[in-house]
């Protein structure tokens, strides 16, 4: 169903109270909350807020008590999260220049040093982590919260080799090999940190929904692409 920018019926124009979007772009109906012992803290781009192929909504929806900052800069760990935490028990999830085929192939979570390589201590770090710390945005604009908040370099930084191809294929071309959605990489990243085959199945469940509407309800003419996608703000009169 496609939605009509002139006359948009009252139900489509209203915006769900829980994610912001509006029909058929709200998947709430297919989320479930998981429990977990690790937190979130999603830092996001402020041109992310509103855009249709976001999957923030998808993670505040599944994690209960997920922190979600808007903007560009937060002087340290406390002010984003809002509370007192210690930076060693956050890991940051950045990819960066790391090239996720060179990573060792017996496990799939590693916490790299400045160079990109594996520290010796990675599974230690990663046994004492409280939460972890997501960028949402576009591959360039997660580089821009990575230079604007020098904090996060405090923090040890998480790289996880994905063994598997993005759902996001379907719609759109990531910029290099090891890119996944935002919900994609914290499934893999909490499912190795939990332990659990549960959680990655649970969050693929309305990101293919929501991934299904944004092709039936594609604008015309568009494409895939590798620098810029097809996303459009134009069916979403909800929240910014």
């Amino acid at each position: 169903m496609e939605i009509d920018d002139e006359n948009p019926s009252p139900v489509e124009d209203k915006p769900c109270d829980a994610c912001g979007r509006v029909y058929p772009y709200c998947v709430c109906e297919l989320t479930t909350p998981i429990a977990t012992t690790t937190q979130l803290l999603i830092l996001q781009h402020p041109q992310e807020p509103g855009v249709d192929i976001g999957t923030a909504p998808i993670l505040r929806a599944s994690f209960p008590g997920t922190v979600l900052r808007t903007g560009l800069s937060w002087p340290n760990l406390h002010k984003a999260l809002g509370r007192e935490a210690e930076n060693r028990r956050w890991g940051v999830l950045y990819l960066g220049s790391v090239r996720v085929e060179d990573l060792p192939k017996d496990r799939a979570l590693f916490v790299v040093d400045k160079k990109g390589a594996p520290r010796d201590d990675g599974e230690r770090i990663l046994s004492a982590l409280e939460g972890i710390v997501v960028l949402d945005g576009t591959w360039s604009q997660a580089k821009t919260l990575w230079w604007r908040n020098a904090w996060l370099l405090k923090l040890p930084r998480l790289v996880i080799r994905s063994s598997r191809r993005s759902l996001y294929d379907k719609i759109r071309k990531e910029p290099r090999f090891g890119c996944l959605s935002t919900v994609e990489t914290v499934g893999e990243v909490l499912a190795a940190l939990e332990r659990r085959d549960d959680i990655q199945p649970l969050l693929d469940k309305p990101l293919n929904e929501l991934i299904e509407r944004l092709i039936k309800n594609r604008p015309p003419g568009a494409s895939k692409g590798p620098r810029r996608d097809w996303r459009n703000r134009r069916y979403h009169r909800g929240r910014r």
